[in-house]
């Protein structure tokens, strides 16, 4: 059966820390349609430091090298608060009963009583939560409650139902941030290696990250 994976953030830049994410989650799934979701205005977040128009431009070039990989832009085009409860409710809508995979870091995780009708994300898609070595687990007794009896050993599982089940999912520890990125740009250093040229390019042609 096929599914569709959505990683959302604001990607204020992209980095290779969210891409070799996605494509690590993408190949233990299988996926052939993983969806990077830029957010428009996130409540729970401090305004963006590039504007929208920027951010997805950024991340349609670093997500460019990656067969499978796109960028869906519903989030930035829609008007007000992002919520992710609405956007995997218009995806549903558009694919139908196929398994939705929401990819989300420990870290999110951890505070997701602090979404927007998060308990709705249980009906809407499967939670994939991206675990790095030095990931600290600190579910609260909502979100702990609300997994019992969800939790899926095996990805093939995440395959056999359309939404309601939680994998963990180990991946590759690579200590990147676009706040460091954004600090390091302002004291004029280089991002070489931590983020794809072709972006670190469009950033020096457009004066991003500058001050």
């Amino acid at each position: 059966m096929s599914a569709v994976g959505v990683f959302g953030g604001t990607f204020d830049p992209v980095h290779y820390g969210h891409l070799r994410s996605a494509l690590e989650v993408s190949e233990r799934f299988e996926l052939e349609d993983f969806r990077l979701l830029p957010a428009g205005t996130p409540p729970h977040r401090p305004p963006t430091v590039a504007d929208a128009g920027h951010r997805l431009a950024m991340l349609e070039l670093g997500a460019s090298a990656y067969p499978g990989f796109r960028v869906d832009e519903r989030e930035i085009r829609r008007e007000g608060y992002s919520y992710m409860v609405d956007t995997l409710a218009e995806i549903r809508r558009e694919e139908g009963e196929i398994p939705l995979l929401l990819v989300i870091g420990q870290d999110a995780a951890n505070a997701l009583d602090g979404w927007h009708q998060w308990r709705r994300l249980f009906e809407l898609a499967h939670l994939v939560v991206m675990r790095r070595p030095d990931s600290t687990v600190s579910y609260p007794a909502t979100v702990l409650e609300a997994m019992k009896g969800r939790y899926a050993e095996q990805p093939l599982q995440l395959m056999e139902t359309s939404a309601g089940l939680v994998h963990h999912l180990e991946i590759t520890q690579l200590d990147i941030s676009s706040t460091a990125i954004r600090q390091m740009l302002l004291a004029g250093r280089s991002p070489a290696f931590l983020m794809p040229k072709s972006v670190i390019d469009y950033i020096r042609r457009h004066g991003l990250y500058q001050g």
